[in-house]
């Protein structure tokens, strides 16, 4: 119960988890499944809540990474598990109905090949001896051996390798025993296995799957001085390149003392994280290019409006749209319709024209979308489509409430709320701000 309670702490740093994206059921002669609706805090179709164990194998680290609570220079209780210890507190706690998947980590335990060994070991004592079909998630270690990293992969359902930091000189500077090759080779190879596996399972049905839920990776942001363009376009490039399912970002919480990171009372950049995310959906499902969300001359997200109403207010000459003849790519673009709403528009209007009421059954957020949107050649009533009124519209949540917040009045949202004003807020769609 003490190595739980330290190496369940020290993996908490770790953001990469999702949902699982695979679909096994349970074998006749074992237990667990995975299931396509997800794990680790995620809301399945039926409404539960699916989680899983979040533990490092081991917290001792032969590596000085700067950032890390586990680096070697650092102060902190250590402990790490054998195999057959970790294997067995997984199956006990399926048993118990605690969990439905493993997420598994681990520092660098005397050098890569011999950490990736006890991984090996662990995933293998669970699926062979304890027969466990449930959902794996774990961390390829950078440096090992490719042989010991295609082991990994027939043995775990997604693997991932953290890239860190968002740039080269960054990672040489915080994290000088990993390199830039050291990460993006076991990445390759898990891109080209999966790959390679798919064609596999073409001619052989039954053929071992390698990977089945793909790849992720993870950077920090916040410790290092790179700006949110150059961070949106190296996820960009990493989609491309590596065919990741997802690229997650982790807030920088300050948890050691360097003199070349933030002070330890520096805040978390928890909006900064959240409109990384923002842009990153709009990267995966909605068309826009990392160019189109930001650029050189503006590099940092506005912290007021969203990266799609920002982009939004700043090519008023593509708006207003008629709904009824409008492309499924320019739907996307338009504040307050989604993937689903503008799916639907499509499917519903091959029977007639729509109007803004069918729009508000369809799932649009109208509050947003009707300063954007034509139905029949007219705006929605009461609605100018370059009125301050827009302006409300376009705001997050937060953002807009400021409108209604006498000067002076504190608003968490803010690194410093009482100086902002009401003509702080309209100037940002100028870009003044």
């Amino acid at each position: 119960m003490e190595k739980l309670k330290i190496l369940s702490a020290a993996a908490k740093y770790d953001a990469a988890c999702t949902s699982s994206g695979v679909d096994r059921k349970s074998a006749p002669d074992g237990i667990g499944n995975s299931t396509a609706c997800g794990i680790c805090h995620s809301f399945a179709a039926d409404g539960r809540c699916i989680s899983l164990l979040k533990v490092l194998f081991s917290n001792a680290c032969a590596y000085n990474c700067q950032y890390c609570v586990n680096r070697c220079t650092n102060d902190a209780p250590r402990a790490s598990f054998t195999p057959r210890e970790l294997a067995d507190l997984t199956i006990q706690f399926y048993r118990r109905n605690y969990i439905e998947g493993l997420f598994l980590s681990s520092g660098i335990l005397r050098n890569p090949d011999y950490t990736c060994e006890q991984l090996i070991e662990t995933l293998r004592l669970l699926r062979q001896e304890y027969r466990f079909n449930g959902y794996i998630h774990v961390k390829a270690i950078p440096g090992a051996d490719p042989a010991l990293i295609a082991q990994l992969g027939m043995l775990a359902d997604r693997m991932s390798v953290n890239i860190e930091l968002p740039s080269e000189q960054s990672l040489n500077a915080l994290a000088p025993n990993k390199s830039r090759n050291a990460i993006l080779k076991p990445m390759t190879q898990i891109r080209d296995g999966i790959s390679e596996n798919r064609t596999d399972l073409v001619r052989y049905r039954h053929a071992p799957k390698f990977a089945p839920a793909g790849q992720s990776t993870q950077m920090i942001i916040g410790a290092t001085p790179e700006s949110d363009y150059q961070i949106l376009r190296l996820s960009e490039a990493l989609y491309r390149k590596y065919a990741l399912k997802r690229v997650f970002f982790s807030a920088y919480m300050p948890v050691v003392e360097s003199s070349l990171l933030p002070s330890l009372d520096t805040k978390p950049p928890l909006l900064r994280e959240h409109r990384l995310y923002q842009a990153d959906w709009l990267l995966r499902f909605y068309g826009f290019t990392a160019g189109e969300i930001l650029d050189e001359a503006n590099p940092n997200f506005n912290p007021f409006l969203d990266p799609k109403a920002n982009w939004a207010v700043h090519h008023l000459d593509q708006f207003p749209v008629e709904v009824n003849t409008a492309p499924y790519e320019m739907l996307l673009r338009v504040p307050g319709v989604g993937v689903r709403s503008a799916r639907r528009i499509i499917a519903a209007r091959r029977t007639g024209s729509l109007d803004f009421d069918a729009l508000k059954r369809m799932g649009v957020v109208l509050k947003r979308a009707q300063y954007f949107l034509l139905c029949r050649g007219k705006q929605a009533d009461a609605a100018r489509f370059r009125s301050d009124n827009m302006l409300q519209a376009v705001l997050s949540d937060k953002a807009a409430k400021m409108l209604a917040y006498p000067q002076g009045e504190q608003l968490s949202l803010f690194r410093d709320p009482g100086m902002i004003t009401k003509e702080d807020v309209a100037q940002c769609l100028t870009g003044e701000l």
